[in-house]
């Protein structure tokens, strides 16, 4: 199996690549072949962690047809056949920076039973999930809400969403700066997103404990 050797500043010029095809080509040849890598390395770490046999799947961006995609990833899930229902956990990357997630998207059909659950937890949650970590409500966006913000009273305005909203997403994890030198760094990169999994593990655990009983 290959293994991931880091992240140069060119991956991330890819999204700035004009045209569907051309920046599709890039990316396809550039970035999508190294998450895939990172992936597969973290697969075996995050079957066990989870207990669930995991599956990798890349991001084809297939349905467009005319807007480049201006981020992707790679998704763990713990299916074969895909990954957008299921609570997820996703390595990928903007223009700016990379991320690593856990993550319940709007296809989820989990979604509101999860919300009653982080609602009952919310205190222990935001006591566990370290400082550094961020926030998002939607995976198309870059922006993130800090962790801070979610103790100061973003926390029930998200998961008021996630409840309520039918498009509503949920996502927690780390953020990278494109020039943070641990992305040029293969082994500290994989070490990091092992690391953030199992901070992480608690989500999945909520989430699946909401399917079965769903």
């Amino acid at each position: 199996m290959n293994s991931f050797n880091g992240f140069e500043q060119q991956d991330f010029d890819v999204f700035t690549i004009d045209g569907l095809e051309e920046r599709m080509e890039a990316l396809r040849s550039r970035i999508s072949t190294k998450l895939e890598t990172i992936a597969n390395q973290l697969e075996p770490d995050l079957s066990s962690l989870s207990g669930d046999e995991m599956f990798v799947h890349v991001a084809k961006h297939a349905r467009r047809t005319k807007n480049p995609p201006n981020d992707t990833w790679a998704a763990l899930a713990s299916s074969k056949r895909g990954y957008k229902k299921l609570p997820h956990f996703q390595i990928g990357m903007w223009e700016s920076h990379v991320f690593i997630w856990f993550a319940v998207i709007y296809e989820s059909p989990i979604k509101e039973g999860l919300a009653v659950q982080l609602k009952k937890l919310k205190d222990e949650i935001l006591e566990e999930i370290p400082n550094d970590f961020v926030w998002s409500e939607d995976h198309m966006k870059p922006e993130t809400i800090s962790h801070e913000q979610m103790k100061q009273g973003e926390f029930d305005r998200v998961v008021d969403r996630l409840q309520t909203v039918k498009k509503a997403e949920l996502l927690c994890g780390k953020t990278f700066d494109r020039n943070d030198p641990i992305l040029r760094d293969g082994t500290k990169f994989i070490q990091e997103c092992e690391d953030t999994f199992k901070q992480l593990m608690r989500f999945y655990e909520l989430a699946k404990n909401v399917s079965t009983n769903h």
